[in-house]
């Protein structure tokens, strides 16, 4: 850089760069004699010929920005042709499809039709909580569903039974597992593949974490004679103040070992509670898992299906049970570990404005 001065309060930078291919001060010196030693045809050749290679590199400039911004759009946009999907990669693994079902065999079929389909599934175990056996027409069909439905890879298909009645058994340990994932899901819960398949991944940057799609929340309700009341907030509550603290074992992932830490390491007397109410496991697993890591869960934006007529949450007085089941476990466990959070995981392929 030869100078720097100032003109009508701007820096002005003068150097002899190879962008700097025309100079009026060149030009104006030019006329006094300076750059004169040439003929005035010559020096206008160079004239043109410095404004044409100005003008070249500036549409190559152009050019290389618009080329920049059609490959960014492209990839936002999911059309890159290089990109391959490692959901079902062996080397990264996939997950176990838990279906918790009770004497609803339509829409079991349905569920274990549509996860075979998807191609992160390693496994589908459904939980079996009827005094009889399913029957062998109906092991053979769903059998031979995930055969038709699944493509190169056929996942493995089981039932897990057991005769008491009892929601504590859909997190009951499992033998023979392939996956560190487990999804969990009730057999009128249907996920699509691709949004399922995005949650997984959510799940692998935070594997000791929930990860799922129906976000609960609580609040601090009153605080009388030293003792801490709390209530729960379902779907509209989560929506209207836009944090939650919980996500549902009705659709979400969690790690194996919440199985085990469950069964045998969570207090006993909660277990106990959940059998004798018949309700609140999945407040208990929340609890279990925001006691374990000290953070909140993530709530995946996705559609999310329910093929179902109705369930536990359509009882009257179901919004108080589950009031009572938060500060009576928060009670067992003597401190409140749920932490809140506003953060929610999107696909931004599938968004426009991000």
């Amino acid at each position: 850089m030869a100078a720097i001065g100032m003109r009508d309060g701007i820096s002005i930078a003068v150097g002899s760069s190879s962008c700097d291919l025309y100079s009026p001060a060149k030009e104006k010196a030019a006329t006094r004699g300076v750059y004169n030693s040439r003929s005035p045809l010559l020096w206008r050749a160079r004239k043109l010929l410095g404004a044409t290679k100005l003008r070249f590199l500036l549409a190559a400039c152009v050019a290389f920005a618009v080329l920049l911004i059609a490959s960014r759009a492209s990839s936002l946009m999911g059309w890159d042709l290089h990109a391959s999907s490692s959901i079902s990669s062996p080397s990264r693994g996939g997950y176990t499809v838990l279906i918790n079902t009770w004497k609803r065999n339509s829409l079991l079929k349905q569920a274990v039709a549509h996860y075979a389909s998807c191609g992160g599934t390693d496994a589908i175990r459904v939980v079996w909580s009827e005094t009889d056996p399913p029957s062998d027409s109906l092991k053979a069909y769903l059998k031979k569903i995930v055969l038709s439905k699944s493509s190169a890879h056929k996942p493995n298909f089981r039932f897990d039974l057991h005769e008491e009645d009892n929601l504590n058994n859909r997190f009951k340990p499992i033998k023979d597992l392939r996956t560190d994932a487990i999804f969990s899901v009730d057999d009128d819960v249907i996920i699509p593949c691709s949004t399922l398949d995005f949650a997984f991944t959510v799940w692998q940057s935070a594997p000791d974490t929930m990860v799922g799609f129906v976000p609960r929340m609580h609040w601090l309700d009153e605080e009388k004679d030293g003792v801490t009341y709390y209530k729960y907030g379902g779907w509209w509550s989560v929506w209207w103040m836009g944090t939650y603290s919980m996500v549902l074992s009705k659709a979400s992932f969690f790690h194996r070992k919440y199985l085990d830490l469950y069964t045998y390491k969570m207090p006993s007397s909660i277990q106990d509670y959940v059998t004798r109410e018949r309700n609140c496991e999945d407040i208990a697993m929340s609890l279990l898992v925001a006691n374990a890591t000290g953070a909140p869960p993530i709530w995946v934006k996705g559609k999310i299906y329910e093929i179902g007529a109705s369930g536990i949450s359509s009882l009257k007085g179901h919004s108080k049970r589950r009031d009572k089941c938060l500060n009576d476990f928060i009670s067992l466990y003597g401190t409140m570990p749920l932490v809140s959070t506003n953060v929610k995981a999107v696909d931004a392929k599938h968004e426009w404005f991000w």
